[in-house]
C-alpha cells in the first residue's frame, strides 16, 4: 500500500467517533514500535516529522525508513510534516514525497496566518497532498516550537468559518488548553481542557477535522522510571487520558503524541544502564526501548484513540 493523505482516515475518524494518532518519529527503533502496535491493533497511522527530526536524521533516511514500513505492516500511513513554518519548508516536504505537510503560521497576524496558509494549500492540493494549518497558540517548547505561556492563546471560534473558507486547509490545530512537552502546568495547576470551545467550533465547522497538539499525557510510570534512575523531572504532568478519549469522540480526528515517545524511550534505557552499566551494545538496550515504545502505542490506540480495528 503506498502512502496515503488524510482525507479519507479524517473522514473515516469524524463518522467512527475516533482520532488518528499522530506519532513523531526520529528513527528507526521509534518507527519500528510505532508500526509494530498499530499493525497488531490493525490501526490507521500519522507518521510526522518535525523540522529538527529531518535535521537529525535527514529527510531521505525518514522517508525510506517509513517506505519500509509500509511494506511490512501494509497500513495506511501518512507522513506529515509537524509544524512547518514556512512555505520553503513546506514545499521541499511535499516535492520530497510528503503526503500531508502543517502549515503553522499562528506566529504571524491574522491576516498573514491566512495569506501564508492558503499559498501552501494551494501548492500542495495540486499534487494531492494534504494541508493542516493552526489557529491559536500552545504554550510549551517542542523542537523549534517554543511559545511562553504568556504569548499562548486560545482559539477564536469567531474565526474558525473565516479561517478555513479563505485558505481552504483540510483540519485545523485548535488551543483548548493543551501544551507542547513534558512540562505542561505550573506546580499544582490543574490541567484542564477547553471542551466549549472545542463544541462552539464543532457547531461551526460540522463534519470539518480538529486536530489537538501538545497532548502527551506524560506517563507517570515513565516519569517516575526516570526519576528512580538519575533524572530530574518533579511536576512534569501531562493531558489526562479520559479528557483526550472525551475530545477523540467529538471533531478531534488526529492528536499528536511526541513526549510521550520520548519519555518511553529515555526511562527504558535510563533503566537498562542502571542495571547494566557495563553493557555497551546499542542493540542491547535499544530493543527494550522499542519495546516500550510499542507498549505505549498500543496503550494510546485502544485507551484513548479508539482507532484499533479501524485499519
Amino acid at each position: 500500500m503506498p502512502l496515503v493523505n488524510t482525507t479519507e482516515m479524517f473522514k473515516k475518524a469524524y463518522e467512527g467517533g475516533y482520532a488518528i494518532g499522530a506519532f513523531n518519529v526520529n528513527n528507526m527503533e521509534i518507527i519500528q514500535g510505532i508500526t509494530e502496535a498499530a499493525k497488531e491493533l490493525n490501526a490507521p497511522l500519522i507518521l510526522q516529522v518535525s523540522a529538527g527530526a529531518r535535521k537529525y536524521a535527514n529527510h531521505t533516511y525518514l522517508v525510506k525508513l517509513v517506505e519500509a514500513a509500509l511494506q511490512v505492516t501494509d497500513l495506511p500511513i501518512a507522513l506529515h510534516l509537524d509544524h512547518g513554518d514556512s512555505f520553503e519548508l513546506c514545499k521541499d516536504c511535499i516535492d520530497g514525497g510528503f503526503t500531508s505537510v502543517m502549515i503553522d503560521g499562528s506566529h504571524h497576524s491574522y491576516e498573514e496566518n491566512v495569506e501564508l496558509t492558503k499559498k501552501v494549500v494551494e501548492y500542495a492540493h495540486a499534487r494531492g497532498v494534504t494541508v493542516e494549518a493552526e489557529l491559536g497558540r500552545l504554550a510549551g517548547v517542542e523542537d523549534d516550537v517554543n511559545v511562553s505561556a504568556e504569548d499562548a492563546s486560545y482559539t477564536n471560534p469567531d474565526q474558525v468559518v473565516d479561517f478555513v473558507t479563505r485558505t481552504g486547509c483540510d483540519s485545523l490545530a485548535i488551543a483548548i488548553g493543551t501544551s507542547h512537552g513534558a512540562f505542561k502546568f505550573k506546580p499544582g495547576q490543574k490541567p484542564q481542557l477547553r471542551f466549549d470551545i472545542l463544541e462552539e467550533i464543532e457547531r461551526r465547522l460540522p463534519g470539518f477535522p480538529i486536530v489537538l497538539h501538545g497532548a502527551s499525557s506524560v506517563i507517570p510510570e515513565f516519569v517516575e522510571m526516570i526519576n528512580a534512575n538519575g533524572g530530574k523531572m518533579d511536576h512534569a504532568i501531562g493531558i489526562p487520558e479520559d479528557m483526550l478519549r472525551q475530545a477523540a469522540k467529538s471533531a478531534v480526528c488526529k492528536i499528536n503524541i511526541d513526549s510521550d515517545l520520548r519519555l518511553a524511550m529515555t526511562a527504558t534505557i535510563r533503566k537498562y544502564f542502571a542495571e547494566n552499566p557495563s553493557h555497551f551494545d546499542p542493540r542491547q538496550y535499544l530493543a527494550p526501548a522499542r519495546k516500550a515504545i510499542k507498549d505505549m502505542v498500543a496503550r494510546k490506540i485502544t485507551n484513548v484513540l479508539g482507532c484499533d480495528g479501524k485499519a
